[in-house]
């Protein structure tokens, strides 16, 4: 070992034998080699946190094209995610963070941070710390989905859609106690109604007669202009959307099964119809059932058998759509169930009460990750109506919960796919809007 350093001994003797100078010039010439070493150290720690700040970005800025819920407030949820993913305990402090809608690429958001990294080296220079940037951009894509249209067609939808309507229905059914709701009967005649074109002529032929729009016909036309508006949708987003069709009263009735022909769906809502019964209290001939024609609890749980588990709606392989289930209704049920919530005190286990009271479908739904958008047309107050008034007795009509019933649907929805239509509104533009916002919802991240 002695022989290998011996002559870098000797040749230090050399250098120093001439009064130092030379050494003095080495150890002056070392100072910057040094601090370039120096700083190659400082900054290759800022290249690290420069590659931890790139993906805290990713993650923050993944978490906010995600985000399904509209109430979120995205600009807190980019700053959780991009402060939570970027470690503390080691080097370097995020400083900001910020994101801004790309300028020329649709659906791209652009995310953009900093942080500071202290130096060691460099601080000698006067350079304390190092800032260091970077940016990533996240495309927001919209998913395949499957739509389930669940449409109330019980008589109640048979209301007039408008206040005109409404009035022009009170006028010609004083013998009524002036009806505003078209319904349908086969057997008007065993029931007196009293209408001005004959012991014949049910409510439902009076509103035609008066050129009356009720209520299931906006309802019928809204869900045709929805298949344009979905294929359109479709075409700008490059994602793949189907529909089914079903319409509920006593029973659950498919107008439309799972479809991606988009025309299709659209000629087949000719068969959203409203229940037919052959008279007051008969829902046939042969069948009376005390005019219990809104089975809510039915409906749900077979359109809940019907749809499948979503998928995230994504291209890959195995992956399946997004399923998202659409219920336009006035929100009160009307069926037989013991023991009932709002008692009938003319017999029997009839009841009119809020949709879910029962048993919580809606809850059960979005457990299984299946959203649920809800356009309530709101139940029209009748104050003249005694049976609206009075049913059950004592006050116990649907007017003792009629304002309950837009939060009741209101809770069932998903958040912020709730849309409620009052009278003499557009129900084909709320039907749209309503899908729309669950489409825009439902971005994923890449």
């Amino acid at each position: 070992m002695a022989r290998i350093f011996a002559p870098c001994r000797n040749l230090l003797r050399r250098l120093t034998a001439r009064d130092g100078g030379v050494l003095v010039m080495f150890a002056l010439a070392a100072i910057p080699l040094v601090l370039a070493v120096g700083m190659g150290i400082d900054i290759g720690r800022a290249y690290a946190v420069k590659v931890r700040l790139g993906a805290a970005l990713d993650d923050a800025g993944l978490a906010v094209a995600s985000t399904q819920d509209p109430s979120i407030d995205l600009p807190t949820r980019l700053n959780k995610y991009f402060y939570g993913n970027f470690a503390s305990n080691q080097i370097g402090a995020p400083t900001a963070v910020n994101m801004a809608p790309d300028p020329v690429k649709v659906n791209a958001i652009d995310v953009t941070g900093t942080a500071t990294v202290p130096t060691t080296f460099m601080a000698i220079a006067g350079y304390s710390s190092i800032t260091v940037g970077a940016s990533v951009q996240v495309t927001k894509r919209s998913p395949n989905i499957d739509f389930y249209l669940l449409l109330d067609s019980s008589p109640s939808m048979a209301i007039a859609a408008t206040q005109n309507g409404i009035d022009a229905m009170v006028a010609a059914t004083p013998s009524q106690g002036g009806c505003a709701f078209g319904c349908h009967e086969t057997n008007p005649s065993a029931d007196n109604l009293g209408n001005p074109g004959g012991k014949n002529q049910d409510n439902y032929a009076l509103a035609r007669s008066l050129n009356v729009t009720l209520r299931i016909d906006l309802v019928q036309q809204a869900a045709q202009n929805l298949m344009t508006t979905a294929q359109n949708v479709e075409n700008a987003n490059n994602a793949q959307y189907r529909m089914g069709i079903y319409t509920f009263d006593v029973a659950l009735n498919t107008i439309q099964t799972l479809t991606s022909n988009l025309t299709t769906a659209a000629s087949s809502t000719s068969g959203i119809q409203l229940l037919t019964v052959y008279k007051n209290n008969w829902l046939t001939s042969s069948s009376s059932n005390n005019d219990e024609d809104t089975n809510y609890d039915n409906a749900m749980n077979k359109i809940n058998g019907i749809m499948p588990a979503p998928g995230n709606g994504t291209t890959v392989v195995g992956d399946t759509p997004q399923e998202v289930l659409f219920i336009v209704t006035d929100g009160v049920e009307d069926d037989c169930h013991t023991p009932t919530l709002n008692s009938y005190t003319g017999g029997g286990c009839r009841q009119q009460y809020l949709m879910n009271s029962n048993t919580d479908w809606c809850t059960a739904i979005k457990n299984r990750g299946i959203r649920i958008a809800v356009l309530y047309t709101e139940y029209l107050p009748l104050p003249t109506n005694s049976w609206y008034k009075n049913f059950g007795g004592a006050g116990k009509g649907i007017s003792s919960f009629q304002s309950n019933i837009g939060p009741q649907m209101q809770a069932c929805a998903s958040p912020g796919l709730y849309f409620m239509v009052t009278t003499d509104g557009d129900i084909s533009a709320a039907l749209s809007k309503l899908f729309e916002q669950a489409v825009e919802s439902a971005y994923l991240s890449k």
